[in-house]
Formats: structure tokens, sequence, C-alpha cells
């Protein structure tokens, strides 16, 4: 029997024991109207008298908490139950609106009266996602900077001031503390099945929601502040996370009904899904086809986690890791352990050599979940960052197309059919082709693109007629520009065996190399992003800096250019202006191969990167100050070339003293192009 069929639960024996029977050990139930008023608000003080305290430090007691708070949170559950939507409406709408989130709420009480346990523990990580959200606005009246973690914002001063610590305390039985019921942790992270989440606590929370804004809005009318909701995270540059072809997945006749058929009987069958987590997979499907696509990306993300997490305890042969672990490795059991190169024990991970293709993991899932600069899906979805009415379709294809591919590749060899599927077999095509673009790396090959792209339009820039030129005396600099580019070109010939011969020349190294086409074929070598050693990284934030500022120089040159081309035709320069115009002209003479031959440069540094980990700690040091001095130059240059200084003549000094240096070290052979030979 695979293993995926045989786990019946994943949280671990004292889990299981607090979240689903701790809270039903007291039978009775509570009158309502003794934690209701009259009028709809919330008695707290009939809530916090259930919150237990220790002895020894007076921290709240969590089980004994849990178990006192069990029939409170029936009696919540029932009352619900009661309730029509319109007298729902009419008592607590008016309590949701400082989530700025209203609807959600009133969609959470709707599951609760049909009391499906997929679209319960659903309606509970969306609730507790736009919790903490609007936690987070509330802190910001008092505090600064928002805790990133919801344990470390619940615990915070700032919220105690607001809404009292002992509110806060209830909320910490029920969300944000490893020692509670921890009911956001466990379900984001995949842990609970839906069977295993009482509808009860979902009941509690929007409870607790409601009587939070009740609170909240007498904090506002006594201290006259106005509570100011952040705005949503907005996905941009949609078409870099196209990872699959968008075909496959577009709602049409022709092929998605018919992929989703296929992915419907592949989660049947993959041993990559736990049975017991089935119906999660199919109601993120059925999410799909609906087209409410932040509901399916939020089912699919915590079981790709758990199917990530059962290979990861099978290859690694810890079985006990894929159960909830107490207290502190709950959230460490997660993608960031998963695709790590190491485990704690220091042992090589087995999951990525699992994984086989790139794309078919880390690649993909550091991508799309982890680095900093690619969408950070999980991150934005759990912590309520993303407006999930307007979650784009884009972003749910790529995640079901990935979700499909590991189906198909976790499962029997007796799939072929399925694997092959003409619907199927380009998705597969597509994980395997797979490379990181939000890796450092990936960032850098496209920034030093987009900048010779900005450098190229220069050619094109409007210039003064020539003869207009020759009226001006004193700008006899021709000789230093000259002198500037026959360095530019000595260097490159002693780089030029580091480059692909093909896309060099021996008579003109300036015109011949420092093209877009080289640039082009050096970003298109495969470097490895897995794993990348801190010496790597260093390097790497230096030298998108340095092309961060070669791109800040062109866009300044081409401003400056244009502007005073239309100023010098309408005749609006003085004299002063107009030889610091021509000065300009001139430098761009000089400006244009150097920023081309930094970029190359670079570029080369980039492809060879791993080698800097060769180098011994003092080499390594002086191979960063000279990286670092590089980046000075790139600076200065910024700063001369702008509208404010216009100090052309200067950059002519500062130039020369940066290929001085760059030649030295080109001398030393200390580059690490010079490292690979």
């Amino acid at each position: 029997m695979a293993l995926s069929d045989s786990v019946t639960t994943c949280l671990s024996p004292p889990v299981h024991y607090v979240i689903c029977k701790l809270g039903f050990e007291k039978k009775h139930t509570y009158d309502i109207n003794n934690i209701l008023s009259e009028n709809g608000e919330v008695c707290w003080q009939a809530v916090t008298e259930h919150v237990c305290y220790l002895e020894s430090d007076q921290s709240v007691d969590y089980i004994k908490s849990i178990r006192s708070l069990g029939p409170v949170c029936e009696s919540i559950n029932l009352h619900f139950k009661s309730l029509t939507k319109e007298q729902f409406v009419i008592q607590y709408a008016l309590w949701f609106r400082w989530t700025n989130y209203t609807e959600l709420f009133l969609e959470v009480f709707d599951v609760l009266q049909y009391t499906q346990t997929t679209e319960v523990a659903l309606g509970l990580m969306k609730l507790t996602s736009c919790l903490e959200r609007a936690l987070g606005d509330v802190y910001l009246l008092i505090g600064k900077d928002c805790p990133f973690l919801l344990r470390d914002l619940l615990a915070s001063e700032q919220l105690a001031v607001v809404f009292g610590q002992a509110v806060m305390n209830v909320l910490r039985v029920f969300i944000g503390s490893p020692y509670g019921l921890n009911l956001r942790n466990v379900l984001w992270h995949g842990f609970a099945s839906p069977q295993e989440i009482p509808v009860k606590y979902c009941a509690m929370l929007l409870f607790l929601t409601a009587g939070l804004g009740q609170l909240l809005q007498t904090y506002l009318l006594q201290t006259k502040c106005i509570l100011v909701h952040r705005p949503y995270v907005i996905f941009v540059s949609l078409e870099e996370l196209d990872a699959f072809p968008g075909k496959y997945l577009t709602i049409s006749k022709y092929l998605n009904h018919e992929t989703l058929s296929i992915a419907e009987e592949l989660v049947k069958l993959s041993s990559f899904v736990l049975k017991t987590m089935l119906p999660f997979w199919m109601a993120a499907l059925t999410a799909f086809k609906q087209s409410r696509y932040a509901d399916c990306v939020i089912l699919l993300l915590p079981q790709l986690e758990v199917g990530l997490r059962l290979l990861f305890t099978t290859t690694n042969r810890c079985p006990n890791r894929l159960l909830t672990a107490e207290v502190k490795f709950l959230s460490k059991v997660s993608y960031d352990l998963m695709l790590a190169k190491h485990l704690d024990n220091e042992e090589v991970n087995q999951l990525p050599a699992v994984l086989e293709e790139p794309a078919m993991a880390s690649e993909f899932l550091w991508d799309f979940l982890n680095h900093q600069e690619g969408p950070r899906i999980r991150d934005r979805l759990s912590h309520g960052e993303i407006n999930l009415e307007a979650f784009p379709r884009e972003v749910a294809n790529q995640i079901v197309a990935f979700a499909i591919t590991l189906l198909c590749r976790f499962s029997d060899e007796d799939m072929f059919a399925f694997k092959e599927h003409m619907v199927v077999k380009p998705l597969m095509n597509c994980a395997s082709c797979y490379r990181s673009r939000f890796h450092p790396i990936s960032r850098l090959k496209k920034q030093v693109l987009e900048c010779m792209k900005s450098v190229h339009l220069w050619p094109e820039l409007p210039t003064v007629p020539k003869e207009h030129i020759q009226t001006i005396k004193g700008l006899e600099g021709n000789a230093e520009a000259s002198t500037l580019i026959l360095m530019i070109s000595e260097i490159i010939s002693q780089l030029q065996q580091y480059m692909p011969q093909n896309c060099c020349s021996s008579d003109d190294p300036i015109n011949s190399v420092l093209t877009e086409r080289l640039l082009i074929e050096l970003c298109d070598t495969c470097i490895c992003t897995l794993y990348s050693p801190r010496p790597v990284l260093e390097i790497l934030v230096v030298l998108r800096k340095i092309s961060t500022q070669c791109h800040q120089v062109s866009e300044q040159v081409i401003a400056s250019t244009e502007l005073r081309y239309k100023q010098w035709m309408n005749k609006t320069l003085r004299s002063r202006q107009r030889h610091n115009y021509l000065r300009m002209l001139n430098s761009i003479k000089f400006l244009s191969p150097v920023l081309r031959f930094i970029l190359v440069l670079i570029t080369l540094e980039l492809v060879n990167v791993h080698l800097v980990c060769r180098k011994n700690p003092f080499d390594y040091q002086q191979y960063l100050k000279f990286l670092k001095s590089v980046l000075q130059y790139t600076e200065n240059l910024v700063t001369y070339t702008s509208p404010e200084k216009n100090k052309w003549d200067e950059t002519m000094e500062l130039t020369n003293k940066a290929l001085i240096k760059i030649r030295k070290i080109s001398d030393r052979k200390l580059m690490l192009m010079q490292l690979a030979t």
C-alpha cells in the first residue's frame, strides 16, 4: 500500500487531541444572551473569563483555555445557525467594515449554514488572512513597522492598547500561538484534512472579528484616529509569470474542461496526493472551473506543500516529519526546509534529486513562493496582502499547471497514457525547460539586456548640425575621448579569449564585441541558481547595483540630449548652456562604449560567478573591493551626468581612473572569468 493511501491524518497525536477533542470535553453550552447584549454587542467579560493562566508566570494556559472556551464556541455556532442571512447582516455587517472586506465575512456566515468541510477550511484560511491584514492596519495606528509574523502581531503592545490584553489572549488561543489551536498555520501549511477542523472554531473567529470591530470603534471615537487600510499588492508584469502556455489552461471550449477533467482523474490516482486531502484537490479544481482563482490557489498551495512533504519525508527517511510537530517545528516543515540543500542534521536533502527537472520543484517553487522579487504568492495570500476578488487568472493558471505536472510526475508507470496526452504533454515539456526568473542571477541578466537596449538608443538621438559645433571654440576634447576609447579596446583585446569567439573581432573590438548580440549569448548561458552560497549572493548584489547605475546614466543622457536639442533648435539656451550641451555630445562618444564595456564585463563575471568560491578570504575581499570601486565609478557617473550637475568634462577623468583600475585587475588575472581557464 502506498504511503499516500495509508496516512489517515497529518496531525500528530497531541495536536490532533488539541484541535479535534480538547474543545469538546465540556458538554454544556452557554446562554447566548450572556455572551451578547440586547443591542448586539459582545460581552467580552463573558468570553475572557474562560482564558486560564499558569500560576508560575501568569502566561496563558492554552490547554485549559481551549477546554473552557469549547462550549462558548458551540453556543456561538448554534446562535449563528439560528439566524437568517438578513438577520446576520443587520446585526453584524457593520462590525466587519474595519476589515475592509465585509463581503468575505458574510460569505463565511453562509458557509457555516451548510458546514461543508472543505468550505469551512477555506473560509477559515481566508478569514484569518484578512483578519491579520486588518489587525496590521490597526497596529499602524500606534506602531511604525508592522510585524511580519502573526504571532508577533498578536503579542504586540500596540494591539493590547487598542483592544486590551485579555481580548488579545482570547485571539491567541485560536490563532497565532503555536501552543494554542494555531488554526491558521495548521491549515495554511496543509496539516489538517477537511474533516479535522471543527466548524465551531470558524464560527468563533467570525464572532471575535465582529467583537474586535466594536472595540475598535470605541477606541477610534475616543482617540479621534482614522483607520487607514494599506493598499493591496498588485501583480505587475504578469507575462513574466507565464511559465506554462496559457492556451492549455485558458477557459475555452477546446482545452479547459478537458485539461481539468484529466487533472481530476490524476488527483484520484497520483501518489502525490494524500487520500485524506482529496476533497481539497477536487474543491480547488472546481474553484478554477468557476473562475474563483484566489480560492483555487488558496486550496492548492497547502496541498502542494503536503505532497512535497510526503516526498521529503519518504526520500529522507524521516516519516515522523509528515505529521505536525509540537510547537516550534510546525512552521519549519515547510517549503524553506524542504527546498534547502541540507537537512538540519547536515545531511544532503534528497528531495531535489527525486524531483529531477528544475521546474518540477525547486526552481518553480523558489520563483513563485520564496524569491523576494517574485510574486511570493503564499506569503501574500496568507498575510492578506492580495485583493482576493481581483486575483489574476494568470497566476492561478501557473499553479494549476504546475500541480498537474507533479501529479503526473509522481504517478504509477501504467499512467503513461496520461503523461503523453495531447493536453498534458506540453505542460510536462514546459516544466522540463523551466529556468528561474526571479533569482538574483536571472534578474541581473534581465537588467543588463534592458540597459544595453537603452544605450543602443543613443545613436538615434537628435544632435545639432556639425557646422553649428564648429562655430564654438574650446571643445578640442576629442583627443581625450579617443584615448579612453583606445584604452577600452586594449582591455577588450585582453579579455576576448574569455568570450564566445563567434562574437569577437580583432579589427574593431568595440563595435564587434560590445554588442547586444554578445550579451544575449552570454545571458543564454545556464547558470546554477539553486543553493547559491553567500559569497555568490554578495557579488550579485554589487553587480546588480552597477547595472542599475549604468541604466540610470543612460536614461539621463537620453533625457538631457533630447531636452537640450529641443532648446538648441528653439534658441532658448544661454551661451554657457550651449557650451555645456556640446561638451555632453563630446562625452557621449566615449560614454557609450564605456557603459557597453561595463555591461559586458559584469555579464562575463556573472557567467563565472560561482568561481568566486575558489578565492581565499583575502583574494575574495580584494575582488569585492574592486567591484565596489566600479560601483563607485558608476554612482559618480550618475551624479555628474544628472541635470543638476552636468559635469561632462569631469566624466573623462573619472572614466580614465576607472579604466586604469580595471586594466590592473585584468593584468593580475583577478577576474572570475580568468579563473575559468
